[in-house]
């Protein structure tokens, strides 16, 4: 008789069907990828504080940085250069913030009156149209309305306050951003080259030039949807103050800021005009506003999206619908207006890393390297070739100076990567 064989966890696991094993392997790799994101994404959320104002001056920096390299090229020292555009930004805001302001306080009293006049066209529309409501009626509506607004009174006082919190931490973080914004532009390269100096010798080349590619695509979506904004802007103004709509350039400007949340914001806009002709104008203006208003937006789905976006930000309208729907459930308005930049970042660098594309590229010292240098010689960033390559000319992809794509590290000149 044989002696009973004792089965080991070896022997055990080999009874399992191969495609369990293989399902049970990645779900726990996936479940711990899940899990660290989320806790990611918590710490985010708790130091939102920091992490908004950052990429406010991010995006900043990459629209502003073209004026900085300019005015450089013109032999204006860097400092100079950067303080100029700085105040010739702040200058243009605030002339804007003036314009607008003066708008409204001068087209307020006029829309007033015709909202009055609105209402009491939709009080002969209640009682003479369809619903036959008498005056009675309309009156006990009205009385109704007003005591559910008594009733709330606390709460939107609760509302008020915390709106004026949260205007008092949008002016704080304004503040932070102008701040980091004025660092970027000035040494935004040497910030990239410390951070990448930070990992670990081997993920140093692949890590520089995923984030230079991720910056590109920032860079590139930023100006882009500037352009696509200000065209919904003049469209849609022109068009309100052709047919008489009240705050014609108030309603621009802020169809301007709108646009820069994709889809919801156009529909977010889009909408307020609308709303703005019918109470100012009646129903018929309010149908040529809403005319007005799906032709611009058609005009950018079909035209400027496809035309100027083209290979720039490769992202599906999928994605961007989603990205925007995740990012506003997880934050809010800065969700909102940070998933796509984000997701084009993302979109970047996987691809970059999933092609392994340094090992066929040369990479020299990194933006700033020589500046931040240890004491202790470090190569990681002079030239690394294939095995059996032969020597290259001229500038490598993945430096400041030839960059993946062409683009330089935040806020780093693409002719001078220590921002000097």
């Amino acid at each position: 008789m044989e002696p009973r064989r004792i089965r080991t966890d070896r022997d055990l696991e080999q009874d399992i069907p191969y495609g369990v094993r293989i399902a049970a392997a990645w779900a726990w790799r996936l479940g711990l990828i899940l899990l660290i994101t989320g806790a990611l994404v918590w710490l985010l959320a708790k130091v939102s504080f920091l992490i908004i104002p950052v990429m406010v001056a991010a995006l900043l920096a990459g629209l502003l940085n073209p004026v900085v390299r300019r005015l450089r090229e013109s032999r204006v020292p860097n400092g100079a250069a950067v303080a100029i555009t700085i105040l010739g930004f702040i200058g243009l805001i605030a002339g804007s913030l003036a314009l607008v302001g003066r708008q409204l306080a001068l087209g307020f009293q006029e829309l007033w009156s015709q909202a009055l006049t609105g209402v009491q066209q939709i009080q002969d529309w209640l009682s003479q149209g369809p619903l036959h409501l008498s005056a009675a009626q309309i009156d006990q509506y009205i009385q109704e309305a007003t005591a559910a607004l008594q009733n709330n009174s606390s709460s939107i006082l609760s509302g008020a306050l915390s709106f004026g919190s949260t205007a008092g931490h949008f002016a704080a973080g304004m503040v932070l951003a102008l701040f980091i914004l004025i660092f970027f532009l000035l040494e935004g390269g040497r910030i990239w080259a410390f951070l990448v100096r930070l990992l670990p010798r081997q993920a140093r080349i692949p890590a520089d030039g995923a984030g230079r590619r991720g910056w590109a695509s920032m860079v590139s979506y930023a100006r882009i949807q500037m352009f696509v904004a200000f065209v919904d802007a003049v469209g849609i103004g022109v068009g309100a103050a052709i047919i008489s709509v009240p705050l014609a350039l108030p309603l621009g400007v802020l169809v301007f800021i709108g646009s820069f949340i994709p889809v919801v914001g156009a529909l977010v806009t889009g909408a307020i005009a609308v709303l703005l002709a019918l109470v100012a104008n009646g129903p018929v203006n309010a149908l040529i506003m809403l005319g007005i208003v799906l032709l611009v937006q058609q005009l950018e789905s079909h035209i400027l999206q496809p035309l100027v976006m083209g290979k720039a930000v490769a992202l599906h309208p999928v994605a961007v619908i989603l990205s925007v729907a995740a990012g506003s459930y997880l934050a809010g308005i800065p969700g909102a207006l940070f998933s796509v930049p984000i997701l084009a970042v993302a979109n970047s660098a996987i691809r970059y890393i999933a092609a392994r594309t340094w090992e066929h590229e040369l990479v020299p010292a990194a933006a700033g390297t020589a500046d931040l240098a240890s004491a202790e010689e470090d190569n990681t960033f002079k030239e690394a070739r294939l095995p059996g390559s032969h020597s290259g000319h001229g500038n490598a992809a993945g430096t400041a100076h030839g960059t993946p794509g062409g683009k330089a590290a935040p806020g780093a000149d693409v002719d001078s990567p220590k921002g000097e």
